[in-house]
């Protein structure tokens, strides 16, 4: 589904990731790990085609999309929920919702139903500003936002940052369903053990822009984990 080869990605002529090699297969839930500051959110953006590569190459589902633009790549079938989630705050929970249609035009079929099955809260909103909700709603909103258009692989940049932890167990528990469910291959960033062993069905460690390990399911233990996380 998703394929890096050798991308260096930076900001002007800083790079931040380099020589980073990495795959996703079609229906896998596979988390990235690394402290504050090793570059994965710089991942995330180049993989959604908002930072460009200096070097590397990008394929998803069998296409080179390295020069592809984010919108493109948005209606090819990639959802993205950035760190910061960026609802809309002055639009309501359905509106926000049908800015959601935009991600996959090609989509037969519009997920409202289903994603108010997972999040049930946000119908009981819909008539809600979304800047007037929690951090933990906003991301379930976010999350959403993203299924409606009926996306093959959903990028997520640190799902339970900032977040309540009655929604973050929530979240956990959601995504494989969600994944097993509508058949959605799943890429995240994450620093949260719970969340990491919860929904991984293998994990990528990176450290200073470079993939140095890679953690199966069964090493994905607090301990083992612990090792690319601690200060």
């Amino acid at each position: 589904m998703l394929t890096c080869r050798d991308l260096t990605v930076g900001y002007g002529e800083t790079p931040i990731l380099r020589d980073v090699d990495l795959t996703v297969d079609r229906g896998e839930i596979v988390g990235v790990i690394g402290k504050n500051g090793v570059g994965k959110t710089t991942l995330m953006k180049a993989l959604v085609g908002l930072l460009d590569p200096s070097a590397g190459s990008i394929e998803y589902d069998g296409t080179d999309v390295t020069g592809w633009s984010a919108d493109e790549r948005a209606r090819a079938g990639i959802g993205y929920i950035p760190q910061s989630r960026d609802v809309f705050p002055d639009l309501t929970v359905e509106q926000n919702l049908l800015v959601g249609e935009a991600i996959n035009e090609t989509s037969e079929e519009l997920l409202y139903e289903t994603v108010y099955d997972y999040f049930p809260i946000l119908e009981e909103r819909a008539d809600q500003r979304a800047g007037s909700m929690s951090g933990g709603e906003q991301q379930m909103l976010a999350i959403a936002r993203a299924l409606v258009g009926s996306p093959d692989l959903l990028l997520l940049d640190e799902p339970s940052e900032g977040i309540q932890p009655s929604i973050v167990q929530q979240i956990q528990r959601d995504i494989p369903e969600i994944s097993d469910d509508l058949g959605i291959t799943v890429l995240f960033v994450e620093q949260n053990l719970g969340v990491i062993e919860a929904m991984s069905d293998r994990c990528y460690a990176i450290e200073r822009g470079t993939i140095v390990d890679e953690l199966g399911a069964g090493e994905l233990t607090d301990d083992r984990l612990a090792d690319f996380l601690a200060v």
